[in-house]
C-alpha cells in the first residue's frame, strides 16, 4: 500500500522499498508504479521558457511555454510543449524526446493500458486526478487520485499564441502521431471523471508525463 508525504519542493510517493524519485534539470520528480508501468507523478518542467507567441523550434535548446508566460505557472503545473518539441523532432513512437535517460514519451497504446487498468476511459480520469480543489476547479468530479498519478490542470497553449483551460483541464501528449499535422493525446476535465482520447493539432502546447523504459 502506497503512503505519501509532502515536502516544500516535491511530493514523494513511498513504495515498500522506500522513496523513489527522478532528478532532471535540477528538479525532483515523484514517480508512481501503476500495475506494470512506472510513471512520473508530476508534469515535466524542463527547458528554457519562451513566449507563447513564438513557435518552439529545432535549435538544440529544449523550449517550454509557461501558462500566461509566467515562470511561476511552470513551477506549479510544469511546462507546456508542442508535440514536435516534446518529441525532439522525431516521429518514432516511444522516443525519449525531452524525457530523461531511462524514460520515454508514452505511446497511445501505453496510455490505453493505463486507462484500462484503472477501469476504462469512462472512470479512469477520476482515479488519475489530484483530489480536492487546490488546483482543480470545483466540482472536480470523481477525483480520488487512487492511482497516485496526480494529474493537475496545467491547461494548454494554443497555436495562436494564447493560453486556455488552466484549472479546467489536464492535456497530455502521446508519442503516437495520427498524421503529419496531428497526434494522439489525452484530456482530463474538471467536470467529468473520464480520460478522453483524441487527435490534436501538434502546434498545441500540452503537459508532458514520462514513462519508465
Amino acid at each position: 500500500m502506497l503512503q505519501e508525504t509532502t515536502t516544500a519542493s516535491f511530493r514523494t510517493m513511498f513504495h515498500p522499498s522506500g522513496p523513489e524519485y527522478s532528478v532532471v534539470d535540477n528538479n525532483n520528480y515523484s514517480i508512481v508504479q501503476i500495475d506494470t508501468q512506472t510513471w512520473m507523478a508530476e508534469n515535466l518542467n524542463v527547458g528554457t521558457r519562451i513566449s507563447g507567441s513564438s513557435n518552439q523550434t529545432n535549435n538544440s535548446i529544449i523550449e517550454k511555454y509557461c501558462y500566461d508566460d509566467l515562470e511561476a505557472n511552470c513551477n506549479t503545473y510544469g511546462g507546456l510543449y508542442q508535440w514536435d518539441e516534446a518529441m525532439q523532432y522525431s516521429a518514432t513512437e516511444g522516443v525519449k524526446g525531452i524525457c530523461p535517460t531511462g524514460w520515454h514519451l508514452p505511446t497511445d497504446a501505453e496510455w490505453t493500458t493505463l486507462a484500462d487498468f484503472l477501469g476504462g476511459e469512462s472512470i479512469a480520469g477520476g482515479k488519475m486526478k489530484e483530489a480536492g480543489i487546490a488546483h482543480w476547479l470545483p466540482p472536480n468530479t470523481g477525483a480520488t487520485n487512487s492511482s497516485g498519478f496526480t494529474a493537475i490542470p496545467g491547461g494548454a497553449s494554443n497555436y495562436n499564441g494564447g493560453f486556455t483551460n488552466l484549472a479546467n483541464a489536464a492535456d497530455f501528449w502521446s508519442s503516437s502521431q495520427d498524421d503529419e499535422l496531428n497526434a494522439w493525446g489525452r484530456k482530463i476535465f474538471y467536470y467529468f471523471e473520464d480520460v478522453s482520447r483524441d487527435v490534436y493539432y501538434k502546434a498545441w502546447g500540452f503537459s508532458t508525463r514520462c514513462l519508465k523504459d
